[in-house]
Parts: C-alpha cells; structure tokens; sequence
C-alpha cells in the first residue's frame, strides 16, 4: 500500500461550471486539474461515476459499472463533427446554473446525445471491437428494455422482459440493434473523454480516487441479470434489505431497501462478480474508496416490507476471505457510522485506511477516535463527506452550549498540532478547521471544496435518507476557482509536508 502524505478535493464531476446544466469531462474539467496542480492538491476525489436512477443518487444505479453519460461533453461531440452548436445551445439544461436539474438532463440531454449518436460512424474499428468485448452489453440491453417501458423499474415491465434469458437478449440486441448500439456508444463515448481527461491528471501528477458502493439498488441489471447474487423470492423480489440500525442520531434507523447479496454463492464463486467490479474500477482509477466497508465485516438485514429499520439483525459478511489477495490495492474504507471490533479486525488484516471526520471530532470527549491526536497516519483525514453539512453551517448551528465545547476542542487540538487558532469570524473558524486537517497525523488529506471555501448549507451535496431535488445537484462556478485560493492551500500543504 503507497498513500504517501498528500493532500486533495472532493469535488463530484456533476458539480463542475457548464454552460449545459451538468459538470462533465470537458473544458472545465481540464481547467480544474490545473487549479488543483497550482494549489499542490494531488487527489481528486470524485463520487460513483454511473448513471444516476432513484434520487438523482449515484448511490442507486441501474448499473454497479455503468457510466453517467449526463457527464458526456457537447462540445467535444461538436469538435468530433457529431453535433452542430445549434443541437445544444438553444436547449434549456437547467433552471439556473447552480444547481443540476436533472428532470432537464432526463429529457434534453439524452435527446441531444441520441442525435449525435444518429451521426456517429457505428463501423468505426474501435467501436465494432469495443461492442464485440461486451463490458457494457448487460447495462445496453436493459436500458434498451427500460425505455421501452417509459424507464420504469423492471419489476414493472411487461411479463415478457421481466425474466431475463439469453434469447430475449439476442432478440433485444437483433431487433432493437440501433437502440442498444446508442447505450453501447454512451459507454465507448464517455470511455474516451474520461480517458484522456485521466491521462492528463497523471501527467499534471494528480491522481484520481473514485467511489464504489457497496450495495446495488434494486431496480438494477444485476438483480434482473443475476438474481442468484442476491438474497430473493421465487418472484425475484426481496426478502431481505439494506440499512442501519436506529441510533442516537435516528430513532426508525435508516432503511436503504437495497438487496442483500447472497455471499454464499458468492463464496461459492470465488467472488468472482466482485472480482470483475473491483477490477473495472482499477481501470478507471488510481484510488478507490469502498462506502459502507463494515458490510464486509458484519452488515444489518431488514425484512422486507418493513416500514423503518428498528426490526432487523447483524450478519457476518465475507469478511477477510473476499480481500485475501486485494491487500495490495490502494483502496481506502469508509469506516464511519457504528464500529466494532469485527471491523477493526478487518480493516487490521487489509492494512487499508480509513477514515477520519473532524465535524465529529469536537464534542468534549477526549476519546473521540476523529480527533488528530487520537489517530495514526494510516487514515484519510476529511472536514465532512458528501453526506456532511458543510462545516461552516454545521458550526453556525450549533448552539451557545455546544459552540463552547466546540471552540474549546478546537483549541486544544490546534495546541497539540501547532495550528494557530483563527476566530474572528465563523469563516476563520472553518479555516482554521480545514488548517487542521492538513496538519493531521494522517497520510491523506482531503477537503471538500464547500469547505475550502466556508459555503453554507445550501450547498450540502446529500441528505442521507431523503428524496430531494437538493440532493447531488451542487455546482461550482468558474470564477471560484480563484489564484487565491490555489495559494492559501499550497502554503497548507508546504507548511504540512503534504507534496508528495
């Protein structure tokens, strides 16, 4: 394992400057690995990269290895000769440039995308190969099926294409060819400009982590493709779900409605689905952050139909047996939420970071484990995740009780770590937060950008447990990619050791 001391930004694609409605793997894109090699960041952290299904999320997809072709840039297509300024420019992507709305990208930009598809040479060499590999056949076929049937979840489709069998798939691919060259094309598309935007990264010395989760969402072409990978009725339904148990922070727990997997089969088959997941996300990425890690090591089952997750129980999960020959992958576990000691266990015997938040560090116990003086170098040190209220309206929040014990942590970590403390204004005390994290024990450090930038909550990326228009629709604009900024991180990161 090689996570050497460094610093970076989480920042999702989908948030980056368009004029179209959504970050993709454009111009802007390129500008921001720029601004991250003038600033000294070497990690850019980026969410699930596939198609969004149920609440916008890339939590939930239709496909564990798919690719958001929301993230396909137009002007690329028009310098490739594929689309005419007029197919796009007119359209109306967005309500305002802040936020995605991705009801606008459901219906404009898939328009958009099919039209340069319709002027796409599918003899090319590189495509015809490409589709003959088949990564992508099983997320080609079951779109292809799914616009059929007015994207419902395929628990809704008609009987016919609600089974899956090989000759329904050889006469979706014969019948419906142009279709499901189109979702095929999105794939070798998206490949292409992710590729060489990669290839860039690399060459400015910037490495990219990406996400995986760790369950897949129901109405997926693994649980219609595969239903032997999961824990289901005769009817393909589930009998079992996802979640959390309740806890201080919820009393119903949070009830995901994720299948379970079957990790018997799974065993059976030497992890090889796992395997070939794992394996296609090193294709794409340097670093790679696994959500919800303790599944592996224990995860919590929910009967189905239940309406909130009190009734449910722990389940021991593969455990080490599925990373026994991953030890070396530079894979990074997210480990928050309820830990116990079969998760140590595991993280012990894969040697992989965790990681550490300090929005939960400062709440007067002195051995709150997301303290920097509580932990070693083998984490990944955040102010919040995607999940956080970003600090600066998490500190604004609290009240007069718990901003003191609040401030007087901060206080005395800064003492410990030599951080000096700024707090004229809540803006400085989030700086002096972020300070904080750079001068952490950790290895890694790294910051999201609503916080390099003290925003308020109305930049939150995620909400867990709602459904909500404000979730993952957060955006930057161009001009906050300032020489400024760049400068006030790169003296963090040479004052902190953090250039490697």
């Amino acid at each position: 394992m090689n996570f050497n001391r460094n610093a970076g930004v989480l920042l999702h694609v989908t948030s980056l400057p368009s004029p179209y409605g959504v970050g993709t793997l454009g111009t802007a894109a390129y500008s921001f690995v720029d601004w991250m090699e003038k600033a000294g960041l070497k990690i850019w952290q980026v969410l699930p990269l596939v198609p969004t299904n149920y609440g916008d999320s890339p939590y939930q997809s239709v496909s564990s290895t798919a690719l958001n072709y929301y993230m396909i840039d137009l002007d690329i297509l028009h310098k490739k000769g594929l689309l005419k300024k007029k197919d796009y420019e007119t359209r109306k992507f967005c309500e305002y440039a802040g936020k995605v709305n991705y009801s606008l990208l459901f219906t404009e930009k898939t328009d958009v995308l099919r039209l340069a598809f319709e002027k796409f040479n599918t003899r090319d060499a590189r495509f015809i190969q490409f589709e003959k590999d088949g990564n992508y056949k099983d997320f080609a076929v079951f779109m292809t099926i799914k616009a059929m049937h007015k994207y419902e979840p395929w628990n809704l489709w008609s009987e016919k294409y609600r089974t899956y069998s090989e000759d329904l798939e050889k006469e979706i691919i014969k019948n419906y060819q142009r279709d499901y060259l189109f979702w095929v094309w999105t794939q070798f598309e998206f490949l292409d400009e992710w590729n060489e935007l990669h290839a860039y990264a690399k060459e400015k010395e910037i490495e990219i982590m990406g996400d995986m989760p760790l369950y897949v969402a129901y109405d997926s072409v693994e649980v219609w493709k595969y239903p032997e990978l999961f824990v289901l009725d005769e009817a393909h339904g589930p009998k079992l779900v996802a979640g959390c148990p309740p806890d201080c922070f919820t009393a119903d727990g949070q009830l995901w409605g994720n299948p379970i997997y079957d990790w018997e089969y799974m065993r059976k088959t030497n992890y090889s689905w796992w395997n070939e997941r794992i394996k296609k996300a090193f294709a794409l990425f340097d670093i790679l952050r696994i959500d919800h890690f303790r599944g592996f090591a224990q995860y919590y089952t929910i009967p189905a139909g239940m309406p909130n997750a009190r009734i449910g129980e722990w389940v021991d999960g593969p455990k080490f047996d599925l990373f026994k020959d991953k030890t070396e992958f530079r894979i990074v576990a997210e480990d928050l939420g309820f830990i116990d000691d079969h998760v140590r266990t595991l993280l012990r015997q894969t040697s992989y970071p965790g990681m550490k938040v300090l929005e939960f560090a400062f709440d007067g116990s002195p051995d709150n484990e997301h303290k920097p003086s509580n932990y070693t170098e083998n984490y990944v040190v955040y102010t919040g995740t995607h999940d956080n209220m970003p600090i600066y309206q998490y500190i604004l929040d609290l009240n007069s009780e718990a901003i003191n014990t609040f401030m007087n942590d901060l206080k005395a970590e800064c003492q410990k770590l030599n951080v000096d403390v700024k707090d004229n204004s809540y803006e400085a005390v989030t700086d002096t937060v972020v300070e904080l994290a750079f001068a952490s024990k950790a290895n890694t450090c790294i910051i999201p950008f609503q916080d390099l930038l003290a925003q308020d909550g109305s930049t939150r990326m995620n909400l867990p447990s709602t459904v909500s228009t404000r979730n993952w629709s957060y955006r930057i604009e161009g001009n906050q990619l300032t020489d400024k900024l760049a400068a006030r991180i790169k003296v963090y990161i040479m004052k902190y050791n953090r250039n490697h």
